[in-house]
């Protein structure tokens, strides 16, 4: 098992490299750079440009460089603690992303936490009680799940808790808490703002899951080692907790590595939605002005969690099936 969790953590370490240069090379990939977004900007306000301001701007932020020149810079300073500094923003990357970041994580993991505790018990009484009227309930439910998108539920929670208990819902937290430091009154008035985007960003998620862990379990519990276990005189509980559902969980398991990044990138319509102060939204705008320094931290980030996230759900694998841990002898 100590191999197994060094030869992965190895791998996690070569492929944060690669994905580093990928990411560094996307953000290049648009024409231009961001003072040419920047020109177009103050050019489309009538405004004239110094070709001299605009020429120390590019000498000072290195954009005249090559890439490989830039990407070393860049990479240096992270390894350093040194994100770099936002165009926009005139503002360092650390102070920008990690409020919002640590925002986004929060509440995606909280909405990872809600999908898999309402996820489970619903799978698995479907597959043992396949065909009744709560296996159809939850049939349905997935389909509607799957196919309201995310932002359009979003709205409609908006206009349902307006419209029958005058509430508006938007925001993480209320105006007097925003700044102030993390004590229970904070606690208790961020759980009153975030039920409403979590309940949202895992709506979808819980009817996949609901799906999957139906679908495996009740391949699973047609095996003979189930109908054995059964014939011996096994509770019915433990028949199917101890092996079926074990298994049956494997693909659900397997979906961690992608699952926060997936959220956070499927969270930036239902963040501009809702008006949450998370990643989603920042990214979005960087991207859009080309402010590499702080899209390309972003994206990075995003990357280390689900590479992380896949260690995980490797180690997890490996420890509920010993076939995964033992390379299948």
């Amino acid at each position: 098992m100590v191999q197994f969790i060094i030869r992965r953590l190895i791998a996690m370490i070569l492929t944060l490299f690669a994905i580093s240069i990928v990411a560094f090379a996307i953000i290049q990939l648009p024409p231009g750079d961001y003072l040419t977004t920047y020109i177009a900007s103050l050019s489309s306000t009538g405004e004239q440009v110094d070709p001299r301001v605009i020429a120390n701007l590019r000498s000072q932020y290195g954009l005249g460089e090559p890439f490989y020149v830039q990407y070393f810079k860049w990479i240096g300073g992270i390894l350093t603690g040194n994100f770099g500094q936002s165009f926009e923003w005139k503002r360092p990357v650390t102070e920008l992303i990690w409020g919002r970041l640590g925002n986004s994580m929060l509440l995606e993991g909280m909405a990872v936490i809600t999908m898999w505790l309402i996820a489970l018990p619903i799978g698995i009484y479907a597959a043992v009680r396949k065909y009744s009227l709560g296996d159809y309930l939850a049939t349905v439910g997935g389909f509607i799940g799957l196919a309201v998108p995310n932002f359009f539920f979003a709205l409609i929670l908006m206009y349902l808790a307006y419209t029958w208990f005058g509430v508006t819902l938007g925001g993480l937290f209320s105006p007097g808490f925003e700044n102030a430091r993390w004590s229970l009154p904070r606690i208790w008035d961020f759980l009153s703002h975030a039920w409403a985007p979590i309940l949202v960003l895992s709506m979808a998620g819980t009817a996949e899951l609901i799906r999957i862990l139906r679908a495996n379990l009740l391949d699973e519990l047609k095996k003979p080692y189930v109908v054995t276990a059964r014939a011996k005189g096994l509770p019915e509980w433990r028949v199917i907790l101890k092996y079926p559902v074990r298994l049956a969980m494997n693909p659900l398991v397997s979906t961690i590595g992608w699952l926060l990044p997936a959220l956070v990138s499927g969270s930036v319509i239902v963040s501009v939605v809702l008006n949450l102060p998370t990643a989603g939204p920042m990214l979005l705008r960087s991207l859009t002005t080309q402010d590499m320094y702080l899209a390309g931290a972003i994206i990075l980030l995003l990357s280390v969690l689900t590479v992380i996230g896949t260690v995980i759900s490797d180690i997890l694998l490996a420890l509920i099936d010993p076939r995964i841990r033992y390379g299948g002898k």
